[in-house]
């Protein structure tokens, strides 16, 4: 009951931070046009503007941990797995195996990796999985696939089929029946490998559990995170923003090329108007790509954004989100935060609207492999933990992107 009135709390607060941002930004907005800047009210709009990212980061923060699954505490009694989980922990903290060979063969509908290394039981892999989602904003909006091999392929649409008209005793001959390529995902290893003391590890005070957990999680979902944006696709996934881009239609470029369109300055948002590129750059995407389509964009970006309104109706593009469930939203769009997108500088992508779920395809190989190691780093245990993942474009129309350049 305590979360959901914070949550309450916390989101009329945003409310109210958001309008007195509108109000000093209208402020601002006048000043600038009878040429008389005011840097304490651009201070006092800047400050507001933290409030409501910072509410609204707190308002999410609410409903993720409304969704998360229970405690480590709670997750121990009563679940149906809870003898395995019992014989992993012993196997964590002491090494001590028959425990875990006893029960291991009551848990294979749960793991994957057979083949060698120890077995994760099926309540702390799913947490960290969870764990992801919830961090990374490329697991939410893109299509995730799990496989039980080294890569995926898939076929694509490159060519559309050709029809035509004719007329009752008119010729049939044969037509375009279009063409199919073949895309490859591989997968790469994703590898952590935390350590504690065996004294530490005998502490009873200590939850194993929770601190493997925390660590494995932190460090897979930032190592992905970037990967799926920026990442070079040798020996780890292709990041979406390091394709080539050009301001050219969908029916004119060629694939494996972004659409982009120009802010209207190097390294900024035009002077004047500066919405009319957004709003350009959500017209670029085709209709059947809208219903789920959404932005991308670092926090810097969207601190920007928030002090725009459209030219002809003179109302912000950017509302917060109060409902539950929703984040803030850009004319309409969900809006999501990502800070491995590229920093605004000249000629970045810094700004992506797209499906996501079209345009990218994320691979994850089943299973979650751990491997405790008291002997080479002794008195240290290390626990060697690996996961196999991959990530690629797999649909160039799905995604826009708002290049920062002045053409």
């Amino acid at each position: 009951m305590t979360d959901f009135v914070e949550m309450k709390g916390a989101t009329e607060e945003l409310a109210r931070a958001f309008e007195s941002f509108k109000e000093s930004n209208d402020t601002r907005l006048i000043s600038l046009e009878r040429k008389r800047g005011d840097v304490l009210l651009e201070e006092r709009v800047d400050r507001i503007g933290a409030d409501v990212t910072r509410l609204q980061d707190m308002v999410s923060g609410f409903k993720t941990a409304l969704r998360r699954p229970a405690s480590s505490k709670e997750a121990f009694t009563g679940l149906p797995d809870s003898e395995h989980k019992q014989a992993f922990m012993r196997y964590l903290t002491k090494g001590v195996e028959g425990d875990l060979s006893a029960v291991e063969s009551k848990a294979m509908s749960v793991v994957s990796d057979p083949d060698g290394g120890y077995l994760v039981p099926g309540e702390i892999s799913e947490r960290i999985i969870t764990r992801q989602f919830d961090t990374t904003p490329m697991r939410q909006l893109a299509t995730v696939m799990q496989v039980t091999s080294d890569a995926v392929e898939m076929l694509r649409d490159t060519n559309d089929a050709d029809a035509q008209w004719l007329g009752e005793l008119d010729t049939r001959s044969d037509t375009d029946p279009g063409q199919f390529g073949r895309l490859r995902i591989s997968v790469f290893e994703l590898h952590a490998q935390p350590k504690a003391t065996q004294k530490l590890l005998d502490d009873a005070n200590l939850n194993v559990e929770e601190w493997l957990t925390n660590k494995i999680a932190s460090r897979f979902s930032r190592k992905e995170n970037a990967a799926f944006v920026g990442g070079d696709g040798v020996t780890q996934p292709r990041g979406f923003a390091t394709y080539p881009v050009a301001a050219t239609a969908d029916d004119s470029r060629s694939w494996g090329t972004f659409e982009y369109v120009a802010s209207g300055a190097s390294g900024a948002f035009a002077s004047s108007n500066p919405s009319d590129a957004i709003i350009d750059l959500m017209h670029k995407l085709r209709a059947g790509y809208l219903p789920k389509a959404a932005w991308l964009m670092p926090r810097a970006v969207a601190d920007s954004i928030r002090k725009f309104k459209e030219n002809t109706t003179n109302a912000y593009i950017w509302q917060p989100g109060l409902q539950a469930g929703q984040p803030a939203s850009l004319l309409g769009f969900p809006v999501y935060l990502g800070e491995d997108m590229p920093t605004v500088a000249a000629n970045s992508l810094s700004l992506a609207f797209g499906n996501f779920g079209e345009g990218y395809t994320i691979v994850d190989r089943i299973g979650l492999r751990i491997l405790r190691d008291p002997f080479t780093a002794a008195p240290f245990v290390k626990f060697r933990c690996s996961k196999r993942v991959g990530g690629d474009v797999t649909n160039f129309e799905a995604i826009k992107f708002l290049k920062f350049a002045t053409s």
